[in-house]
């Protein structure tokens, strides 16, 4: 299980087989000392499902994945994507290639409100979602590939715990797929579509995804305190 401090953003990894099932525990940060605590009453089986540690080395005759080895590299400080943001501040996390593509998402996001990053490599993304939880993820699909079908980025997303996942919005930049195709969304696992086509109406797509992803959750969580799981 991925578990990351709400007071310093360090993200850390606790062995499945050691998390307790069904109840609220708190532990100590590694980083800060910080006390944390973990709801694990609405996790799913499938959640606790038995998976090497970060550490551990893969099997023989099975390649280490860029996602395990940034797993398993050290603490790092200089690759936390953020030194301080203010409280209320949400964070962007954008993968494209393209600088002139880049720079023109960056101004969406920014006259959205988000406080943005954008790193150079695929490798560099994954070390600084390590250590933060993005509330916005804009990512081109060939992003660190050249094949669209085996991007890491999303990879690493499929493998978030769902608790974590669905509090992160994810907009997948594509030639591929048409704007707001909801079904290619669902297909790849993200919220929105943006075709490149578009790209110059991001900060309107965008908006129109958020508020869009909100009205659903809210009927979800909703249904969750109707039904007593919350």
């Amino acid at each position: 299980m991925d578990v990351v401090c709400e007071k310093c953003q360090s993200k850390f990894n606790i062995p499945d087989q050691k998390v307790p099932r069904g109840q609220v525990f708190s532990l100590t940060c590694p980083k800060c000392n910080n006390k944390v605590s973990v709801d694990t009453r609405y996790d799913t089986p499938s959640s606790f499902e038995e998976t090497p540690a970060p550490s551990a080395k893969p099997k023989p005759g099975l390649k280490k994945t860029i996602i395990d080895e940034v797993d398993s590299s050290a603490y790092d400080a200089s690759e936390k994507p953020f030194d301080f943001v203010e409280e209320g501040v949400e964070t962007a996390l954008l993968c494209e290639p393209d600088s002139a593509i880049r720079t023109k998402i960056i101004t969406a996001l920014y006259n959205i409100g988000y406080h943005t990053t954008a790193p150079q490599s695929h490798k560099d993304a994954l070390k600084q979602m390590r250590f933060h939880v993005f509330d916005m993820v804009v990512l081109n699909e060939r992003f660190g590939t050249k094949n669209p079908d085996m991007n890491n980025i999303l990879k690493y997303l499929d493998r978030l715990n769902m608790s974590i996942r669905r509090n992160i919005f994810v907009t997948l930049v594509t030639s591929r797929f048409r704007t707001m195709d909801n079904m290619a969304a669902f297909n790849k696992s993200v919220n929105l579509i943006v075709n490149l086509k578009n790209i110059n109406e991001t900060e309107k797509i965008i908006r129109r995804g958020v508020a869009d992803n909100e009205i659903f959750y809210r009927v979800f969580k909703e249904s969750l305190i109707k039904t007593g799981r919350v």
